[in-house]
């Protein structure tokens, strides 16, 4: 089954500045764990267990939309108002959601913000 891990932090703990630049560089021990990343996703891929990842840019680079009686209305940025925000994602596979838990906490990000693990659904 494959499982979504979405990793969330607070931008303010890993980015000396808040701006919209998506050239904007984290903290020396943010940027870290950003580079021990690559390596588990390696790892990941040699146990077969990694489909896909991606990191974000910023929120302030979003839009969120919903469409009402059809019409289309957006919004600047994210919908939720948190100080934590999406900075990324892990698609995984895994026997089940104790196997995806045990290798999301691998994830180098995790010691500095959460992840979330959700499984997808199938296809229909």
């Amino acid at each position: 089954m494959r499982y979504a891990c979405l990793v969330y932090f607070d931008a303010e703990k890993v980015f000396s500045q808040r701006h919209t630049s998506p050239a904007l560089r984290p903290r020396p021990e943010a940027m870290q764990l950003v580079q021990d990343s690559e390596p588990y996703n390696e790892e990941l891929r040699a146990s077969g267990r990694f489909v896909a990842a991606a990191a974000l840019q910023m929120p302030d680079q979003a839009m969120t939309l919903s469409v009402r009686d059809g019409k289309l209305a957006t919004t600047d940025g994210p919908f939720m108002e948190t100080k934590e925000m999406l900075a990324g994602f892990i698609i995984i596979e895994a026997l089940d959601l104790n196997e995806a838990v045990r290798i999301a906490g691998g994830i180098p990000l995790a010691k500095l913000g959460f992840v979330e693990v959700r499984p997808l659904m199938p296809p229909p």
